[in-house]
């Protein structure tokens, strides 16, 4: 069994902005791409007081999920979101927050190479996710491991990496969420990827983009940024329906008018993409 501490243990509360219950396990190696990384989990309020077991959603990203103190620029309030809508909804789930790896980050996310940025190890990311995390998780928590109760979201990058996960391990991934996603990515490919799949996958897409996803956020390292968004966005959506997936049923697409590309914007929206997904 995984040695899975209290992530606030031996640590001061009053530096961190994390709630409810979250679980750490420290540098975590990576066969697939020969690295560590901590992984975290939070734990829904119900968990444990009965043998009920829980859907899994793995975010990327996972600096930014829960706490400020290690966030790039801000966090998400995904612990505090998620026992909102336990207490409001009755929704609860596993979230498995897995951080990028810094500098690798664009590599690991990208499906595709792109001849500016790089990319391209997504597939070896992937069989992480599958191969590492998910055994780890699946043996450790109460779960429901079939793919139906098993999704994948980021943003930005995390997106890209999510939206391709989904259509690339179908049998794993039921549900996906990719918000204001880096679609420009190697010239678009990952449209043409989506256009190309032959049978797509029962299951539920979150999408999402912001009006305001125009220009570069300060201190970005990716140039292309400052490109839009929202059109790829829609595109991919409109793919989907044209594949025969249902608005508000299998797809849903949120359009947020003045919408910018940052954590607080996704913090927002969180809430909506996690009702649709696990509702």
């Amino acid at each position: 069994m995984t040695d899975w501490h209290d992530y606030l243990w031996g640590q001061n509360p009053a530096e961190h902005s994390v709630t409810g219950r979250l679980r750490v396990a420290r540098d975590v190696y990576s066969r697939h791409l020969r690295n560590r990384r901590d992984i975290l989990v939070y734990l829904p309020p119900s968990y444990g007081q009965t043998a009920r077991r829980y859907p899994v959603i793995y975010m990327q990203d996972g600096q930014n999920l829960f706490d400020r103190a290690t966030s790039f620029a801000g966090e998400w309030e995904a612990d505090e979101t998620m026992d909102t809508l336990a207490r409001e909804a009755g929704l609860e789930a596993i979230l498995v927050g897995v951080p990028n790896a810094g500098a690798d980050r664009v590599h690991e996310y990208a499906p595709f190479t792109d001849p500016d940025y790089g990319g391209g190890r997504a597939d070896r990311y992937l069989n992480f996710l599958v191969g590492t995390v998910k055994p780890m998780i699946d043996r450790d928590f109460l779960t429901l491991p079939d793919r139906a109760n098993t999704g994948i979201l980021g943003s930005s990058m995390g997106a890209l990496i999510s939206l391709y996960g989904y259509f690339a391990r179908p049998e794993v991934f039921g549900m996906c969420g990719a918000m204001s996603g880096a679609f420009w990515f190697a010239n678009k490919a990952i449209l043409r990827y989506v256009a190309d799949v032959k049978a797509p996958p029962p299951g539920r897409v979150y999408l999402d983009s912001g009006t305001g996803e125009k220009t570069e956020p300060q201190g970005s390292t990716l140039r292309g940024l400052a490109r839009c968004f929202c059109d790829d966005v829609q595109a991919v959506a409109g793919t989907l329906v044209e594949k025969g997936y249902q608005i508000e049923q299998d797809v849903m697409y949120v359009q947020e008018i003045g919408g910018m590309h940052s954590e607080a914007v996704w913090a927002r929206r969180l809430p909506g993409a996690l009702r649709f997904l696990l509702g």
